[in-house]
């Protein structure tokens, strides 16, 4: 048997996932249902197009509660580290050569990269996880090699 993947999420991560999830099944899943209802009411299906695109969306919304349940059912709680090593969970501060940027590590189903939140599954954020302030890691990425050096671990 394959064992289930961990998620990692932080306490917002979840609370973000429940309220989705409460929206979908309490809101989305009613509005779907009326859709469907009204476009059965125009007749023949086999070419009614608004009967497709409720379809779709039913299977959509049906989709993605099942996969937030998933994350939900198998999510494990990110805390603050208390040790000098970077974590899941850890916000690090590194230097560039451009200058400064701060990563907040945190598991594939909250990565933001746009809002610094990468994944601890990404190349970057597994060349980070276990190092500690001074540190020098390169990393491999699609624009080439860039070294990375790690002046604070919060």
């Amino acid at each position: 048997m394959v064992p289930k993947k961990e998620f990692y999420l932080t306490t917002e991560g979840i609370k973000k996932l429940k309220t989705e999830l409460d929206d979908l099944v309490n809101n989305k899943r009613k509005e779907v249902a009326r859709a469907l209802k009204e476009a059965k009411e125009f007749g023949d299906l086999s070419e009614n197009a608004s009967w497709d695109e409720a379809k779709d969306r039913q299977m959509f919304i049906e989709s993605r509660i099942a996969e937030i349940e998933d994350i939900l059912k198998n999510a494990k709680i990110i805390h603050k580290s208390k040790s000098d090593k970077i974590g899941v969970g850890s916000v690090v501060h590194v230097e560039l050569e451009e200058g400064t940027q701060k990563f907040h590590i945190v598991g594939s189903a909250e990565a933001s990269p746009e809002k610094g939140k990468i994944s601890n599954e990404s190349p970057i954020g597994k060349a980070l996880i276990g190092r500690a302030v001074g540190e020098e890691i390169e990393v491999e990425v699609p624009a080439g090699n860039i070294t990375y050096k790690i002046l604070k671990v919060e």
